[in-house]
């Protein structure tokens, strides 16, 4: 066994959790809580509007997590006026935003357009940087060209809906690119200077926990800042849904204890130097085929992942060895 293997390395966010937190990596880039305000630019994606396809992905609703005032005919001001009102609240501790671009693939546009709409983000006195969430197929050197700039004067994350590591999924589901096209941008886009994230769904058709828990050497070896993953939800009206009526034996669907002893496992496969957003997604019922879990919240997920963590004295990476994954 290597001598790593023996002895693992101690990284500084184990003094304070068993897990890379986000909400931990903000303080350590901030040095206090910042809170991100989703943002509806107007854009779509090259698979709705016939450039690829139609219709988007197959479990896509960008309803289902656009906050209310997220409407594309506001202007940018005035969504990041509302969204500090709507999260005052619940996030006093807040002393700064990111302007969240959320729905649908926000590089998918001209650069001259993106230009425009995320210089009127970062004049909003209150903004410190910018969250773009996009496809791995919408970018390219001149975006990146320009991105970069940004990110050497505020905070610029890149995020990819990356969704799964398997392009059989990746057909299924209308996403209109292979795995390896996310691999090239999360690589072009970390070698430009960005942080980058990736987004990975747990319970498409035809995969089960097995598979996903070999994507943890497949993440591990990318060089990601941040990862987000969560549960797949039934959502009204999609065309998953219509393939979980007519074929439900063909999803694999975790009870909540279940689901969180996976994410223990999964955490303990994972590169440790990868910050983790969340271990779930929250829709509201109004929008949900099935509701599961008892519409338990984001935090109480995290807490209770923590707590199995904490119960069986594990922690992320534990099980790790980059010179095994290197091999």
């Amino acid at each position: 066994m290597d001598s790593d293997q023996l002895n693992p390395p101690i990284y500084p966010w184990q003094t304070q959790r068993r897990f890379n937190a986000y909400s931990d990596y903000f303080k350590r880039v901030f040095g206090c809580r910042v809170q991100k305000l989703s943002i509806n630019a107007g854009f779509t994606c090259p698979n709705r509007d016939g450039h690829i396809s139609y219709g988007g992905c197959s479990f896509c609703d960008n309803a289902a997590f656009n906050p209310s005032y997220c409407k594309v005919e506001k202007s940018i001001y005035q969504q990041i006026e509302e969204g500090i009102l709507f999260h005052r609240n619940r996030y006093r501790r807040a002393k700064y935003y990111l302007a969240y671009f959320q729905a649908y693939s926000n590089t998918y546009a001209p650069l001259s357009q993106l230009k425009d709409i995320y210089n009127q983000a970062l004049a909003h006195p209150n903004i410190v940087g910018l969250v773009i969430g996009t496809r791995p197929d919408c970018i390219d050197d001149e975006k990146l060209d320009y991105f970069s700039t940004l990110a050497k004067q505020k905070y610029v994350i890149i995020e990819y809906g990356v969704e799964s590591c398997w392009d059989k999924t990746l057909k299924l589901i209308n996403r209109g690119h292979d795995f390896a096209c996310a691999v090239r941008a999360i690589k072009q886009t970390k070698a430009a200077g960005i942080k980058t994230g990736a987004h990975f769904i747990f319970g498409l058709p035809d995969e089960n926990p097995k598979d996903w828990l070999e994507w943890t050497s497949i993440i591990s070896k990318l060089p990601l800042d941040t990862v987000k993953f969560h549960q797949l939800q039934i959502i009204k009206n999609t065309p998953i849904e219509k393939i979980y009526k007519n074929e439900p034996e063909r999803f694999v669907s975790l009870d909540l204890n279940d689901y969180i002893n996976f994410i223990v496992h999964f955490l303990e496969h994972l590169n440790p130097n990868i910050v983790v957003e969340r271990f779930a997604g929250e829709v509201p019922p109004r929008f949900l085929n099935v509701i599961r879990w008892n519409l338990i919240r984001n935090e109480q997920i995290t807490i209770k992942v923590e707590q199995r963590l904490s119960e069986l004295e594990t922690f992320q990476g534990r099980l790790y060895f980059p010179s095994a994954i290197s091999k």
